[in-house]
């Protein structure tokens, strides 16, 4: 047991005759690794790019939102009234009339 972790230690199953097993192994867990922690990266990228895209969500919203209640408010009657005022034009005091227009058949 202790000769094992020595030889361990000292690399010789690494140089030994039957070495190419052992090169193997250790080539195909390193390229697994590599292939691991690009897989990781590439998911952080993209968690970060979908917070990102979600700010962007709500930062619309409350921009679409504030512009309805803007429009909601230019809209209104006394809006329009008070606009309007300022130009010389009232609302009138008399109610409309309807206008009955007869076929000439």
């Amino acid at each position: 047991m202790k000769k094992n972790i020595y030889n361990i230690l000292k690399g010789t199953f690494l140089v030994s005759d039957d070495s190419f097993k052992n090169w193997r192994i250790i080539i195909f867990i390193s390229v697994l690794a590599i292939v691991m922690i690009a897989s990781s990266h590439s998911a952080d990228k993209k968690v970060y790019e979908i917070t990102k895209l979600e700010d962007e969500v709500k930062e619309m919203r409350s921009a679409f939102v504030d512009g309805r209640s803007r429009l909601m408010r230019l809209k209104m009657e006394s809006a329009v009234a008070s606009k309007m005022k300022e130009k010389g034009l009232v609302p009138s005091v008399e109610p409309p009339k309807k206008i009955k227009v007869k076929s000439q058949d």
